[in-house]
């Protein structure tokens, strides 16, 4: 099949067009900055029509992964291009998908977890979770996080696309062993001794293997019962207390100096991100995958975590 990625050249992305690639299919990247690759890249711009969407137009799937990264400080700029990236991007497609005379079969659409309601208490399934945003206990601040999802969300949705099967795809964080990923990260601090409790370690941390995202990604393709929002994560997520835990264990290091809430404000405002990224509990679960049938080769963290430290300790090598 003939799959094209809007914005597929970053780690997730380019693990998945690997995979995709190595099973024997076409694979067309659009990308901002096109760079020399096994499979084809385009460009596009991510928020206007073009000859980009030539590549859509007889395609098998589109799954769009565009969107500014936000790691990085909510200042009032960098709010307008984590939503402009993302809403743009997605109604650009969908007007391309809108407009082809032989538009593809199924549209995977990046959303993320972070749209449900921060929580210690009860897991946020596909079916019964709460959206975030209106939390007593939670920032004000938090809120920016919940109308990106959900406008990015509607931008898929108002999309005109009768013939095209729309999933949307709420992802936890996406653990791969590629440098400038989020495991690579986490594991930067957890090596330099600095991967402790964060704040009262209680807030869960949702999270999914790579593998078993690409696994998710050819189980929404291939099985029709699946459209609107469905959950990409683990089925087990974790306290940050535990979670840290066991990644330290996994690492091989014993040091791990715990964060107060006022040092993690610190740390985020020197490292240039915020502490949501860290504090937010996360606890949401895979029901409709799940009840599906599928399978997790990695449903637990410590197998997963043990696995991802042996592969970035080979890519070193």
């Amino acid at each position: 099949m003939k799959v094209v990625i809007p914005g597929g050249s970053g780690q997730v992305g380019t693990a998945l067009a690997r995979a995709l690639l190595n099973d024997g299919h076409e694979v067309v990247v659009l990308s901002r900055s096109p760079v020399k690759c096994d499979w084809k890249t385009v460009e596009w711009d991510g928020k206007t029509p073009g000859d980009w969407a030539t590549e859509i137009d007889g395609a098998d799937v589109v799954i769009n992964l565009a969107g500014r990264s936000v790691n990085c400080r909510y200042t009032d700029a960098n709010r307008r291009e984590i939503m402009n990236s993302r809403v743009d991007s997605t109604r650009v497609i969908g007007e391309a998908i809108s407009k082809a005379t032989n538009p593809p079969k199924v549209w995977l659409q990046s959303s993320t977890a972070t749209i449900y309601a921060h929580t210690f208490d009860h897991p946020n399934d596909d079916l019964t979770g709460i959206i975030g945003g209106n939390e007593p206990d939670a920032p004000a601040a938090w809120k920016f996080s919940i109308d990106v999802a959900t406008n990015w969300e509607r931008a898929a949705n108002e999309a005109d696309t009768p013939k095209t099967r729309k999933v949307i795809m709420r992802s936890a964080m996406i653990m791969g062993p590629a440098r400038g990923g989020i495991f690579d990260t986490m594991l930067g601090i957890v090596r330099f001794g600095l991967g402790g409790t964060a704040g009262s370690g209680r807030q869960y941390i949702s999270w999914i293997h790579e593998d078993d995202f690409i696994r998710a990604v050819y189980r929404l393709i291939e099985h029709e019962q699946f459209s609107g929002p469905v959950n990409i994560a683990s089925p087990n997520p974790l306290p940050n207390k535990e979670f840290m835990r066991i990644f330290r264990e996994a690492w091989g290091t014993r040091i791990g100096i715990p964060s107060f809430e006022w040092q993690l404000a610190l740390g985020a405002f020197l490292m240039r991100s915020e502490t949501e990224l860290i504090l937010k509990s996360r606890r949401v679960v895979p029901k409709l995958l799940t009840d599906s049938g599928f399978t997790f080769r990695f449903p637990e963290w410590g197998k997963a975590c043990r696995d991802l430290c042996e592969r970035w300790r080979n890519n070193s090598k």
